[in-house]
């Protein structure tokens, strides 16, 4: 089913809406949990839906290596594999690949690199990598692009912007060359933070119907005022009619820039990543369990919070948990970071719906500090 996305209502240039696909509706703006290896790290998706999440990432560079998309295949796909009964959008393996800088080769057919599991030369093109998801039955995938590094000169991000295209063209003849596939494949507007880059680069996407577009190569060292910069001149001319994805944002505060400057979906390894470490949000801002403040502390992670973990569950035990290793305390930490972001998002939601974006937006980020507790 081709994904069909409708606005709802708007708030300035922020959009309220709908997008629908074959495993339900996902309603926008909308953060997608990442589960890498098809599970998000702690959760059952019995636990994720419960805590509101319509829509998940799956990583196809990645389970392409391991099981290796004919297992995933023969299960039905990795909604059946992974036993989720929502939404899926599968990444094309462009960015891991942009990240393995001393082990890949990139050439106009695609990318070799070494395996970072047992060192075997792999080779991904945009063919392979259509494949791949195609196999995995995702509800949106990724055309493979061609991640721009930062800092890049203006040639260097133009050279990697066209290959993206060439890419694009290739994932989209590949991706729909039987007329119905599972889902529907979205293109990735490239250009790095040249913003006549970024217009000429979705100027070329524009020439092959997506369902949706998707602003890469952010995210990936750049100051911040970079990133609004290159949002403020490219989203205006993005079509309307169709979902805009912010790839690997972020922080609660990009999220929120980015939302009242026209995105639609995000996604973030950070509230994952983060409870596996110990930071834990709040709506004060970052803690982090492991400072020996906490050791007897008998309040709750955020005494805001209606989590499971904070209903339950003392800062102290949290603390004592990440010290002793224990599985549990990465599972509550993640149920609370979770919680947050996808309570954040619906808040957020409601907030657009009633007109009120943005003196919540500025009331959520001025509530926000930098965490200044030290580990311990």
């Amino acid at each position: 089913m081709r994904p069909q996305f409708s606005v709802l209502a708007t708030a300035g240039a922020a959009r309220l809406g709908r997008l629908a696909t074959a495993h339900g509706v996902v309603e926008t703006p909308a953060f997608m949990p990442v589960g890498t290896y098809g599970t998000v790290k702690a959760m059952t998706p019995e636990e994720l839906e419960g805590l509101g999440a319509e829509i998940v990432l799956g990583n196809t560079f990645h389970l392409m290596l391991r099981p290796g998309a004919p297992v995933i295949a023969a299960h039905g796909g990795l909604h059946r594999f992974m036993h989720w009964r929502r939404s899926i959008l599968t990444d094309s393996g462009g960015f891991q690949v942009y990240s393995l800088k001393s082990l890949r080769s990139i050439s106009e057919q695609g990318v070799r690199f070494r395996s970072p599991i047992d060192g075997d030369e792999v080779r991904l093109t945009p063919e392979d990598s259509m494949d791949v998801q195609l196999a995995l039955r995702s509800d949106i995938a990724m055309a493979l692009d061609d991640c721009t590094a930062y800092p890049a000169s203006e040639s260097e991000a133009r050279s990697s912007m066209e290959r993206s295209l060439r890419w694009a063209e290739r994932s989209h003849a590949h991706y729909y060359r039987d007329g119905a596939p599972p889902g529907g494949l979205f293109g990735i507007v490239q250009g790095g933070v040249h913003a006549s880059l970024r217009l000429a680069s979705l100027e070329g996407l524009l020439r092959c119907d997506w369902p949706g577009l998707a602003v890469g190569g952010l995210a990936v060292g750049e100051p911040e005022e970079e990133r609004l910069r290159i949002l403020e001149g490219l989203v205006p001319h993005m079509p309307p009619d169709r979902p805009r994805y912010l790839m690997g944002v972020g922080r609660p505060e990009d999220i929120i820039l980015a939302v009242l400057r026209g995105i639609d979906l995000f996604d973030c390894v950070m509230p994952t990543r983060h409870a596996r470490n110990g930071h834990l949000f709040t709506a004060g801002g970052v803690i982090n369990i492991r400072n020996r403040l906490y050791h007897d502390d008998l309040a709750p992670i955020d005494p805001a919070c209606d989590c499971y973990t904070c209903r339950n569950y003392t800062r102290s035990y949290l603390r004592h948990l990440d010290r002793c290793n224990e599985i549990l305390g990465s599972r509550l930490n993640t149920i609370h970071n979770l919680h947050f972001y996808l309570g954040m998002m619906r808040a957020l939601r409601a907030a657009l719906a009633a007109g009120m974006l943005e003196s919540w937006a500025q009331g959520f980020l001025a509530a926000r500090r930098p965490a200044a507790d030290a580990v311990a």
